[in-house]
């Protein structure tokens, strides 16, 4: 599959995922099993919602499984070039809303990893769109949920 998607990450993104599909394959995974052992031991499958709670379990990790590993095949690690003056994947940038609004910081990272509420968000949201490629000091409108506003860069890390 030469046309798999690429995953852009930071290394500490591909090893959390690593580290979710080893807890995925070694526990989650044994704890369905043995959750769909004992439903079947009830008898009638027909009418058993614990097994049928299991199996949606299983699919789901079953699932889960096979995208991690894909996501961790085809990882891009995000490689800090030096080049700090622009805003790009793996830098953190901090703006703020103009006229008079508070200052914001997000790093930019792949979608992979994007976590919005430990301030990460991914290289594919309207705001970093907005701002990927800016550099201190530029005023940018980015799109935000709430519509669109005005921002200026402050920094850049």
């Amino acid at each position: 599959m030469a046309n798999e998607k690429k995953f852009p990450m930071t290394e500490e993104g591909k090893q959390k995922l690593v580290d979710e599909l080893e807890y995925l394959k070694t526990v989650k995974r044994k704890e369905v099993v043995e959750r769909i052992k004992v439903a079947r031991s009830f008898g009638d499958l027909s009418e058993n919602s614990e097994y049928d709670s299991a199996k949606e379990d299983q699919a789901f990790i079953e699932g889960r499984i096979s995208t991690l590993e894909s996501m961790i095949r085809n990882a891009e690690i995000i490689e800090d070039n030096g080049n700090d003056d622009r805003v790009q994947l793996g830098k953190t940038v901090t703006f703020k809303e103009i006229p008079d609004g508070d200052e914001e910081s997000y790093t930019i990272v792949g979608s992979a990893e994007a976590d919005p509420f430990e301030g990460k968000i991914s290289n594919d949201s309207p705001i970093a769109r907005g701002l990927l490629g800016k550099t201190i000091g530029d005023r940018v409108k980015v799109m935000t949920p709430g519509g669109e506003m005005d921002v200026e860069i402050v920094s850049i890390g």
